[in-house]
């Protein structure tokens, strides 16, 4: 079964894989730079990312020597900022070690690689035989094999690595790991997935028993719980404006912002915000910004102050309006800014 399962799903690469830059180097730097990029983001918003980070960091050296504050303004609209300062600090690792590590081992040290990070830059760049284990292959593996041992357990992830390992075409790693994500990403979806026209229709277990659309199975269901930001576009009439920076120990970790108040119970009332900051308007409501376990619920107040040293105004950093785009920002406050400047300024 693994040989028939390796031959078509390679045969299948050949014929429908997809035509990736990445792919047409096995430069690690590169490699790491895609697989980095790719670990939350979707193949088609991540592609101008990876061509822009090449451009602005041709070289490890680059970004290693770049600023946190380079790297962020490069990453910007990405989200999971927290991969952007791992890939900077890893730079900075590769640089110390004086070459891009060249094992299993070595690689899987460096800062924000995680198991199958390191198993597809090792399996790409260096032709070393290990499996790659993400979302693609679990789906992949789970129903052509008729597995309904949860995906999300520590026995069933020991499980799927052991088959995963089993699996994998030891000659071709690379090849294999690159076909079997592909695969999984385009023919074996996690919604409609092309079953009539898979070649491997006639083996696999799901297909047969009726149950495609009930694998993987997960034992545990996220919690997605709500937070309530109100920022505060404060402005003088010389036209600066404040922002801060945020701290570390939640999402968005050293971006930038409006000041926040934030709720948990709902939006901070009209009222409130007014008696805090009178004068204040309400100028953008309603937005949402959807996270992996969060869902955040946006608005946005105008303050105009005439004394930038008033004691009841938050901390931060006064800068000009249109230096605005040079501080890296989540994407729901882009949003915000866009919305709300064509409301204020009619741009």
């Amino acid at each position: 079964m693994n040989e028939i399962f390796t031959q078509e799903i390679e045969k299948w690469y050949h014929q429908n894989g997809r035509h990736l830059p990445w792919r047409e180097t096995r430069e690690p730097y590169c490699i790491w730079i895609s697989e980095i990029i790719l670990q939350q983001t979707r193949v088609a918003q991540g592609m101008d990312y990876y061509h822009r980070f090449l451009e602005r960091f041709p070289k490890v050296e680059d970004l290693a020597a770049a600023s946190e504050d380079e790297v962020m303004k490069v990453w910007q609209g990405l989200g999971y900022y927290s991969r952007a300062r791992n890939l900077h600090a890893a730079a900075k690792q590769i640089v110390e070690m004086g070459h891009f590590p060249d094992t299993y081992e070595e690689i899987r040290h460096l800062r924000g690689v995680g198991d199958y990070t390191a198993a597809a830059i090792a399996s790409i760049s260096f032709g070393l035989p290990r499996a790659v284990l993400d979302g693609n292959v679990y789906r992949v593996l789970s129903r052509y094999l008729g597995l309904d041992t949860p995906i999300d357990t520590s026995s069933g992830q020991k499980m799927f690595r052991a088959l995963a390992d089993e699996m994998l075409d030891a000659a071709h790693p690379a090849l294999y790991n690159q076909a079997i994500m592909d695969f999984g990403a385009l023919q074996c979806t996690p919604q409609n997935p092309l079953c009539m026209y898979c070649p491997l229709q006639e083996s696999c277990v799901a297909l047969a028993e009726g149950k495609v659309n009930m694998l993987p199975i997960k034992s545990h269901k996220t919690k997605v719980r709500d937070r309530y930001f109100s920022y505060l576009y404060i402005e003088t009439k010389d036209g600066e404006v404040l922002i801060q920076r945020r701290g570390a120990g939640d999402i968005w970790q050293g971006l930038y912002q409006l000041p926040l108040i934030e709720s948990t119970e709902g939006p901070v009332s009209y009222d409130e915000m007014a008696k805090k900051y009178p004068g204040c308007t309400l100028v953008v409501q309603g937005m949402t910004h959807q996270l992996s376990h969060q869902l955040l619920h946006a608005e946005c107040y105008h303050f105009i102050v005439s004394d930038r040293s008033r004691d009841y105004l938050p901390e931060g950093q006064w800068i000009k309006r249109d230096e605005l785009e040079n501080f890296a920002m989540p994407r729901l406050l882009l949003r915000i800014i866009e919305k709300m400047f064509s409301e204020i300024y009619h741009e």
